[in-house]
């Protein structure tokens, strides 16, 4: 097992990327702590890691409360010792053209796909640097490295992930901490819920791969990504999306 015994904290871990990266890691033998703001989903996606044999907690956190981050990581830190591994997946869309977005359109993506990266990850580093190991890994996306009509307030957050992920890399990288981002193409997630069948399969002939990514197939990247098979892969982003962007 690749993570056996990581100590993993993963948010957004109620649905979509998270709760299949929450899996996977359990697969691989990681001690899961599942972070989300829907006290259910957070409990179902325990539950569902504890079935497949692995150790798991969750907890209600919102990562735009760093009063309720610090509390999770001192109780992580109280159960287990140690945190190996921080997956910032939590991520909320709020689209609207230039010059329709509202300030709390641009406010609340900033706050929780920005902001909350930020608050996660300062949260978790001095364990890490006190360790001299650790993974962080952040959720950007293909509209952060190519812009996408409709989303100024979700590209300009998933560029800004690059520049923590790329900063980051080189400030933490001499204490041992690795930093990687994953940039996800069109991927079937509740977050597409309300798109149009008809849209959806323009996005689909868009790719060459001629269909959506599995929630699956981003998990699968973290994993490789949290484990010693990547040790010598630093200030990467890697982008996962069937060649959308070729």
């Amino acid at each position: 097992m690749r993570l056996q015994d990581k100590v993993s904290i993963i948010t957004g871990a109620a649905q979509g990327i998270g709760q299949a990266t929450a899996l996977k890691f359990a697969t691989e033998g990681a001690i899961v702590i599942a972070c989300d703001v829907q006290p259910e989903a957070v409990q179902a996606t325990v539950e569902r890691c504890r079935a497949l044999g692995a150790r798991a907690e969750g907890f209600v956190v919102s990562v735009t409360d760093r009063a309720q981050i610090d509390a999770m990581v001192q109780a992580v830190l109280g159960r287990f010792g140690r945190i190996d591994v921080l997956v910032n997946n939590a991520g909320i869309t709020r689209d609207a053209r230039l010059q329709k977005m509202t300030e709390a359109q641009f406010d609340a993506v900033i706050d929780v796909n920005l902001r909350g990266v930020f608050h996660c990850a300062q949260a978790v580093v001095d364990t890490m640097i006190g360790q001299g190991s650790g993974v962080i890994l952040n959720a950007s996306s293909v509209v952060g490295l190519y812009g996408n009509f409709g989303q100024t307030n979700y590209a300009a957050a998933k560029s800004g992930v690059i520049g923590f992920t790329r900063t980051w890399s080189r400030e933490l990288g001499p204490k041992g901490v690795r930093v990687n981002a994953v940039a996800p193409g069109f991927v079937e997630t509740p977050i597409l819920a309300t798109i149009p069948d008809k849209v959806l399969q323009q996005m689909r002939d868009e790719v060459p791969l001629k269909r959506l990514g599995h929630p699956q197939e981003i998990a699968n990247v973290y994993a490789f990504l949290a484990s010693d098979e990547a040790s010598y892969v630093n200030g990467a982003v890697i982008e996962v999306s069937g060649g959308l962007t070729l």
